[in-house]
């Protein structure tokens, strides 16, 4: 995500750096480089123009320019202006009311609503709520049926919606189920059209009438620019929303509709969709989504992502292990499956200060394939080759290739890495998982 405006922000900080003092006339070449960054990430022409006229009130004057590290003020009042852009501070949902709170989710069709309920409500059961998913979309074929199996699937209910009725009744059913049966929240996933007209919008309008949501959400897809900020608007309009989900911001390279929305339409992004599996969404953080645009990564994120896939107990057995210098392969393929967990690689690498520029200078990019690889490897070996690595001879390993369809390079790749990992293990078992955390070997 926002791969372009990275790229050229990097750079426009890369030149601004090697100028050492700065003029007017300085700063203003680069607030035109950052502007045409802006418009070709698909930003709104007028956002971009306020944008730069922000930065340049605050740049232009002695306190940058009279500094001995003028770039990176400049630099710091950029992030700080974008992070403003952005929406300043994370919007949370407002649940303070007397259950159960509805939740509305409207968009145009395609924009990923069904598969965003059922991930909200993961996310909200989670959190120790009784949930309540409703199907109200009755025209789009299979809808229904669709979030039924979600729900199945995460292990949420789903209000047993009849087709033959409106969202109307569906709806006001639904809500006097979950007062009867105690649910803390429903999630209404509505039905969407292609394009906005005026029955989605009467509909949707009487839906709010009879349930009276805590939050109306839009979900929109990220990768249609400047048409979500547009479908924000409509929908605002009609509705007044109190926040916006964005979908598919994993496969928006340019960005503008989440550097737009919040300064179009006055409605803070409350949750992205980072890839299709049933945890990619996530609560927007305006302030760690600047520092990742500007390549200077996400550590509180990467963090908190490894302590939700990297379980208490199996940290403190993972730390037994080490001091007993017992971690064999099978402890190698657990610590894998547990990063898998936390997104995949090139996401994870993005929230790494620095790679952005790393990425430029045509290092190769992370491969899933390779952790894959790996599994398959030690999943081919027996249970005294995973304890005693020193056992793999080499017919061992065309065994073992042959088994994982790998070639022997690969298992002889894999038991090189491996040694090399025992040794830094041993190295740091003095200090504990502090000293692993220190030499950089474990992401939690």
């Amino acid at each position: 995500m926002f791969e372009g405006l990275n790229t050229k922000l990097s750079n426009v900080f890369k030149n601004l750096k090697g100028r050492g003092k700065l003029t007017e006339k300085d700063i203003d070449l680069v607030l035109k480089e950052i502007r045409m960054a802006l418009l070709e990430a698909d930003v709104n022409f007028t956002v971009a123009k306020d944008f730069v006229a922000s930065i340049r009130e605050k740049a232009i004057g002695n306190e940058v320019l009279d500094s001995l590290t003028p770039a990176q003020q400049v630099i710091k009042i950029v992030q700080n202006q974008l992070t403003a852009l952005l929406g300043g501070e994370i919007s949370e949902l407002n649940l303070s009311v007397r259950p159960p709170v509805a939740l509305l989710l409207v968009g145009l069709q395609g924009s990923g609503k069904t598969t965003t309920s059922s991930k909200l409500a993961r996310m909200l059961k989670e959190s120790k709520k009784k949930v309540l998913l409703v199907p109200a979309d009755t025209y789009r074929p299979a809808a229904i049926t669709q979030l039924k199996k979600l729900g199945s699937d995460l292990e949420i209910d789903v209000y047993d919606s009849d087709p033959s009725k409106s969202p109307l009744e569906i709806c006001g059913g639904a809500m006097e189920h979950a007062r009867i049966n105690t649910y803390d929240l429903i999630i209404i996933d509505s039905a969407g059209r292609l394009q906005i007209d005026e029955v989605l919008m009467k509909e949707l309008h009487d839906i709010k009438s009879i349930i009276n949501p805590q939050e109306i959400l839009l979900i929109a897809d990220a990768m249609t620019g400047q048409e979500a900020v547009n479908v924000a608007q409509a929908f605002d309009k009609s509705l007044d929303l109190t926040g916006v989900i964005l979908t598919k911001l994993d496969g928006d390279a340019r960005g503008g509709a989440a550097l737009s929305i919040k300064a179009v339409t006055g409605k803070s992004i409350k949750f992205v969709g980072t890839g299709e599996k049933a945890d990619a969404l996530e609560p927007f953080h305006p302030d760690r989504m600047a520092s990742r645009i500007l390549d200077m990564g996400d550590v509180l994120s990467l963090i908190e992502k490894a302590e939700s896939a990297f379980e208490g107990e199996d940290v403190d057995e993972l730390h037994k292990k080490i001091k007993n210098k017992s971690f064999d392969l099978d402890d190698f393929r657990k610590q894998i499956q547990s990063i898998k967990k936390m997104g995949s690689m090139s996401q994870i690498l993005d929230m790494i200060p620095g790679m952005g520029a790393l990425k430029q200078k045509g290092l190769p990019q992370a491969d899933e394939g390779e952790l894959k690889k790996i599994e398959a490897i030690i999943s081919s070996m027996t249970k005294e080759e995973k304890r005693k690595p020193a056992l793999i001879n080499g017919s061992r390993r065309l065994r073992i290739s042959a088994g994982s369809g790998t070639q022997v390079q690969d298992v002889n790749k894999l038991l090189k890495n491996f040694q090399m990992t025992q040794k830094m293990m041993k190295k740091f078992s003095k200090g504990g998982l502090k000293g692993l955390k220190r030499s950089g070997m474990l992401p939690f």
